[in-house]
């Protein structure tokens, strides 16, 4: 005999993503327009700064035009086969722009590299009008996006593309006031290295969490032993077990567990102690197996097979008691 439960608002249902595409539209919008102008003016220059933040930028539109796709495609239903349907596509999406902030830095610092043995003639002043535009957009971009980093990863993804540019025409217009005021030309790859290093923390950062996801880690702000704390002081719930705790996407969070019960007649008031706990927690979808102390052995050790009743050899690894 086994008790089951679970609590969780819309079921299998994804999040509401609604509020975070106008501002990937409109910055999607803004990051390609400019885009274009800073190729122009990078070859016209012949900054490699500027036409690294070209490139950069390039990504920025695709990563921002993934993260739509990715956004309005997680909306789909659950299906038979996808019974949670494709809520993680938002993560894929993250992990997928952090790759290419990695590989995009390293193209960066080859080409800073070489760069660096064979200084170019660079049009220091253009270079300076270009970045300080650059700045603006990017920072009206950052702006829109920066409400929403924390409920998305995906977002925040968007976001990181949009910071690398910051970075980038601040470094650029550094740059152009070095060589304007000294004709020091290596300033121009030596501050695209800078850059590059820079974007690669945050890009490395991103694809970590994104990885921790899709293994299905415990969220890094959740306690896991807290958790077992709250759990095994409820009256009446003894040996929590097989507990587990990880997100579905950004901002959902899902545990399961097991748990033995001295008498089965408190089975409601100990489920409903469970998910108010698991609530207060931030934890949205809970799913609690309880069982009869009567029919629960607890594994001698070294036996990680032994299961009670009719669910056969469950392999179980006790948390607490």
């Amino acid at each position: 005999m086994t008790n089951h439960d679970h609590d969780h608002a819309a079921p299998g249902q994804p999040l509401q993503r609604g509020t975070e595409r106008r501002p990937l539209l409109i910055a999607l919008f803004l990051t390609g327009t400019f885009m274009v102008a800073e190729v122009v003016a990078g070859v016209l220059a012949g900054s490699l700064a500027l036409l690294a933040d070209a490139g950069h930028m390039l990504t920025d539109a695709a990563a921002l035009g993934l993260s739509l796709f990715a956004m309005w495609f997680a909306r789909r239903p659950p299906t038979p086969e996808k019974t949670y349907g494709y809520l993680r596509l938002e993560i894929l999406a993250a992990l997928v722009n952090g790759a290419a902030l990695i590989v995009i830095s390293g193209l960066i610092v080859w080409e800073a590299w070489e760069r660096l043995g064979a200084p170019r003639i660079i049009d220091a002043r253009l270079m300076m009008v270009v970045a300080a535009l650059g700045l603006a957009v990017n920072l009206f971009a950052a702006r829109l996006l920066h409400r929403h980093v924390r409920g998305s990863l995906n977002v925040r993804g968007a976001y990181l593309h949009v910071l690398g540019d910051i970075l980038g025409s601040v470094g650029t217009l550094g740059a152009g006031a070095v060589i304007v005021l000294t004709g020091w030309t290596p300033a121009d790859p030596l501050v695209s290295i800078g850059i590059a290093l820079l974007i690669l923390i945050s890009a490395w950062r991103l694809v970590r969490e994104a990885t921790d996801i899709l293994l299905e880690a415990a969220p890094p702000h959740v306690d896991v032993s807290e958790i077992v704390q709250s759990l095994a002081s409820i009256p009446n719930l003894h040996d929590v077990h097989d507990l587990h705790v990880w997100s579905l996407t950004s901002g959902f969070i899902a545990m399961s567990g097991h748990g033995v019960l001295d008498d089965p007649r408190h089975q409601a008031q100990v489920l409903a102690e469970i998910n108010r706990r698991m609530q207060r927690l931030g934890i949205e979808h809970v799913t609690f197996q309880l069982e009869p102390r009567a029919l629960y052995t607890i594994p001698s050790r070294g036996d990680a097979s032994a299961g009670p009743g009719s669910e056969g050899d469950i392999p179980r690894r006790r948390v607490s008691q």
